[in-house]
């Protein structure tokens, strides 16, 4: 993990959070990492996910996320899912959450020092047509479609914020 607070200037890191880590919060970081990649940020941008319960632990992403990721061109992340880390505050500035249930429990986990930014994800979608981006760990398989629908263009507004905080910060 890349602390953004040692790597140096025009460093920054990105958090995704949903609450057990297998479905939503790898998907999101799949399409950033990929968005990420092609715009040659991959080198300023630390990038990963988290739950913010212990549900699932120790397991790889959920099969039907990973099949409906890749049939878009993602790739989600070869890891194990984790419970979020108090740590984290220190290590993201960025920290984004799924759904207004995720962004309750990161509020009340933040100490009071932490100086990032803390939001729903899709409060970057610039269609600003849906707040929360829904669960599909007991749906179907068009619940994971839906899932990379919201996620796409929330991950390009994301971008475009974090691009444009690190050349206010460069400046």
């Amino acid at each position: 993990m890349i602390d953004p607070t040692q790597g140096g200037r025009g460093r920054t890191s990105v958090l995704f959070v949903c609450t057990g880590n297998i479905c939503r919060s790898p998907t999101a970081e799949a399409v950033f990492r990929a968005l990420v990649e092609r715009a040659g940020l991959a080198q300023s941008i630390a990038i990963d996910s988290a739950g913010t319960h212990d549900y699932q632990v120790g397991q790889p992403p959920d099969p039907r996320a990973v099949e409906q990721a890749r049939l878009r061109g993602y790739d989600l992340p070869d890891r194990f899912a984790r419970q979020l880390e108090e740590e984290d505050f220190a290590r993201f500035e960025w920290i984004v959450a799924m759904d207004m249930f995720n962004l309750s429990e990161l509020e009340e986990l933040r100490p009071r020092d932490y100086c990032g930014h803390l939001a729903l994800f899709l409060d970057f979608d610039p269609r600003g047509k849906v707040l929360e981006v829904p669960d599909p760990y007991h749906g179907e398989t068009e619940d994971f479609d839906r899932v990379l629908d919201l996620v796409e263009p929330a991950a390009a507004g994301l971008l475009a914020a974090v691009r444009k905080a690190l050349s206010e910060r460069d400046a």
